[in-house]
C-alpha cells in the first residue's frame, strides 16, 4: 500500500490484505537502516488472522519517499500522521530498536491513538559508539559490518537461519547496503541524541510489551531493564541466547510473545 504523508508516497505493507474498518491495526516499525522486510514472519502472520497491518517503510527507507526524519521525536510525531493517512484511529505499536524508542515516545505523546506497545531491542538510553558514527557519517561499509556483528548473537553469526538455505549475516549485511547515504548516519544520530526515554515511559497509559535478546550488545540490559522498570504496565520478555536481530534470530518466539500480548 502506497499512503501520502507530509506530502510523500510512503510504503506500507498489509500482508496483500486490504484494510477492513471493522479490525483493530497493528502498525510495524523498523530500526535503523532497515524496511518493512524484517517483520515479514509477524506483520503477514497478523494480516491473516483478522488483523489490520502496516508494516512501514520510514520517509528515507526502503520504498518511502522523503528525507530521514532527523530524531526520535520526530518519528514518534510522524507516526499519527501515518495513522491518519491510513484512516486508522489508534492502533498497537510494535518497534524494535529505534522504531521502539519512536513507538514508546508517540505512545507518551499520543495517548489517545496507541492501545498497546511493544518494543523490541530497546534501551533507554541507547547509546552509539563513536566509532560506529563515524564510519557511518563517512559512508564507510565498516559501519554496516559493525552492525552487523554486534547485532547477531555469537552462534547465529555462525549459521542458524529457520529458512533452509537462507545466510542470517548476509541478508543483514544487504539490506543495509541498500540504504540510500547518509540515512544510516541520520538514524543512528537519532538513537544516540534520544535523551527522554526514562521520561515518556512513565507517561505511557497503556500496557506495554518489553521484548529482550538476553546477548543483546546494541541494547544494553542495565538501559533496558531501566525502561522497563519506568513503564506502569508492562510484561518483559527474554529471549535466550538471542542478540539484538531478535526477528532474524527468533522469528517464532517473538511472534509467540507479540500473539500473546495483543
Amino acid at each position: 500500500m502506497i499512503l501520502t504523508v507530509d506530502g510523500h508516497p510512503v510504503y506500507a505493507y498489509t500482508g496483500a490484505r486490504a484494510l477492513v474498518p471493522a479490525q483493530r491495526a497493528l502498525v510495524f516499525v523498523h530500526g535503523a537502516a532497515n524496511d518493512h522486510s524484517v517483520w515479514a514472519l509477524q506483520s503477514r502472520y497478523f494480516a491473516h488472522h483478522g488483523w489490520n497491518v502496516l508494516a512501514v517503510d520510514l520517509p528515507g527507507h526502503g520504498r518511502s519517499e522523503g528525507a530521514p526524519l532527523p530524531s526520535v521525536e520526530a518519528i514518534a510525531g510522524w507516526l499519527p500522521r501515518l495513522l491518519d493517512a491510513a484512516g486508522v484511529e489508534s492502533a498497537t505499536l510494535v518497534g524494535h530498536s529505534l522504531g521502539a524508542l519512536a513507538c514508546l515516545a508517540c505512545a507518551g505523546m499520543h495517548p489517545a491513538r496507541v492501545t498497546k506497545v511493544a518494543l523490541l531491542g530497546a534501551a533507554a538510553p541507547m547509546p552509539v559508539s563513536d566509532a560506529l558514527l563515524e564510519a557511518a557519517k563517512a559512508d564507510d561499509h565498516v559501519a554496516f559490518e559493525l552492525i552487523t556483528g554486534w547485532s547477531h548473537s555469537a552462534a547465529r553469526q555462525l549459521g542458524g537461519n529457520r529458512v533452509p538455505g537462507m545466510w542470517m549475516t548476509g541478508a543483514a549485511l544487504r539490506l543495509m547496503e541498500r540504504t540510500r547515504a547518509g540515512v544510516l548516519y541520520a538514524d543512528l544520530l537519532a538513537c544516540n541524541a534520544y535523551a527522554g526515554g526514562l521520561t515518556a515511559a512513565p507517561q505511557v497509559r497503556c500496557p506495554a510489551l518489553v521484548l529482550l535478546g538476553q546477548r543483546d550488545l546494541m541494547a544494553p540490559m542495565q538501559g533496558a531493564q531501566a525502561l522497563a522498570e519506568a513503564l506502569p504496565d508492562v510484561r518483559v520478555v527474554t529471549l535466550a541466547g538471542c542478540g539484538h536481530s531478535l526477528m532474524a534470530e527468533q522469528p517464532d518466539a517473538v511472534l509467540d510473545a507479540l500473539r500473546a500480548f495483543v
